[in-house]
Order: structure tokens, then C-alpha cells, then sequence
């Protein structure tokens, strides 16, 4: 049964991927906020269509702790699930990923017309200036960045050593960083074709002043954080 309903959950994923890029290509020209109101209807519908056929529904704690400006995001990373739901959850965003993602047919072509923050996983040094150049951009244009700073998802309940790339880009933009945690991985694990009925929990914390710390310390704190809310899930 699980094999079948995550069969309905690709193939309805598979077609309005889609249908709904073809629509982007044909309104590329308008601005990217246009565009990611378009396009985001596809994760949308993706947490809506994975509730339908695998009953896998989303709880939300700390909704009101998200600012109404733009701030850096910083989750864990455990599966595709937060890619989605994220859309859901937060305002007009991008991310960072690395350039292979882009060549995904149809897929990749519509990450593309969302401009997110692309790096090369091979030249470190200048895939982090180029995040914080601009991961800086997005947020003065009112876009929220969202961070996985494990760089790769982990299985569930695992928390891989965090980068400070988020940190830095908050500091740069003078933004409050917004710590994040879930426990996707524990319904639609990592590598994983088959997904499990249950909700998935997503726990917002408190804004965090990028003023007056370290890069490197408020990593460590929004680490910390991490920690202790995945311990509890």
C-alpha cells in the first residue's frame, strides 16, 4: 500500500511539475516575484497532493516567531519534503544549491527562473563569496534566504556539523537569522522512494540579531538550538 500510494504521489508530482514550468517559460519575462508566485503553486500542490495520497500532513509551531521583513533561514536538512513545505510556510524565497540541480530536466529549468544562489561545490572559497554576495541581493530586494547549512540531508534525528555561510550573510545584510527545525526524515527519509503516513512537525524559533556575534558564534547557537528542538521530536 505505501509502494502505491507514493506511486500516486510521483506521477501527480511528475505532471504538474510539468505543467506548471511550461507556464513559467512562458511568463519568464515578467519580474521573479511574479514568476515565484507561479511557479510555487508546484510545491503548493505537492504538500496538498502528499497529504491525499500518502497522509502526510504538516503541523507548524512558532508561526508567529517568523518576521514580517526578510531574514536568513536556517534548517536542518533531512529530505525533499522541506524544499516544498517551506513554500508554504515562509514568503517569496530562494536558496542556495549547488549548479547540478539546474540540469534536471523541466525541474532544473524551473529552479532556474526563480533565481536562486548557485554555487560551485569545487572552488569553496568563491562559492562562499558568491553566496554572500548574493545571498545579500536577495534580501534587499525583499526575498527571504533560506540555508541548509549541513550542505546534504541527514537520516532522521542525525545533525551533520553546520557551515557558517547563513551566519554571514545575515551579518552582511544586517538581518536576523530564523533558526528552523523538523523531522521530515522520519516520514519521507532520505534516498527514500516510499513515504510513511504521519505529520511532519516544523518548529520556527525566535529571530536571532545577527548584531554584535561572531559568523561562527551564531552558528554555534542556532546549532544548539537545532539540537535540543530535534531531541525533543
Amino acid at each position: 500500500m505505501l509502494f502505491l500510494r507514493s506511486i500516486l504521489y510521483f506521477l501527480g508530482s511528475v505532471v504538474s511539475v510539468i505543467i506548471v514550468v511550461i507556464l513559467g517559460f512562458l511568463f519568464f519575462y515578467l519580474p521573479v516575484k511574479y514568476r515565484y508566485a507561479l511557479i510555487s503553486n508546484w510545491a503548493k500542490f505537492c504538500i496538498w497532493w502528499l497529504k491525499i495520497t500518502c497522509n502526510i500532513s504538516l503541523q507548524v509551531i512558532g508561526r508567529n516567531n517568523i518576521p514580517d521583513e526578510p531574514c536568513v533561514i536556517i534548517s536542518n536538512h533531512q529530505s525533499t519534503w522541506e524544499t516544498l513545505a517551506f513554500q508554504t510556510i515562509f514568503n517569496h524565497q530562494t536558496w542556495v544549491l549547488k549548479k547540478e540541480l539546474l540540469w534536471i530536466p523541466i525541474f532544473g529549468w524551473g529552479l532556474a527562473l526563480l533565481e536562486p544562489i548557485v554555487i560551485d561545490r569545487g572552488e569553496k572559497l568563491k562559492a562562499l563569496k558568491k553566496v554572500i554576495k548574493q545571498g545579500v541581493n536577495r534580501l534587499q530586494r525583499g526575498i527571504f534566504v533560506i540555508i541548509f547549512p549541513e550542505g546534504t540531508r541527514k537520516k532522521y534525528l542525525q545533525l551533520g556539523e553546520y557551515q557558517s555561510g547563513g551566519a554571514s550573510i545575515a551579518k552582511k545584510a544586517n538581518v536576523p537569522l530564523l533558526p528552523v527545525c523538523h523531522n521530515a526524515g522520519k516520514y519521507w527519509p532520505k534516498g527514500s522512494f516510499l513515504k510513511s503516513p504521519g505529520t511532519i512537525k516544523v518548529s520556527i524559533g525566535k529571530p536571532i540579531s545577527s548584531d554584535k556575534k561572531s559568523a561562527n558564534e551564531l552558528t554555534n547557537e542556532v546549532y544548539e538550538w537545532t539540537k535540543r528542538e530535534l531531541s525533543a521530536f
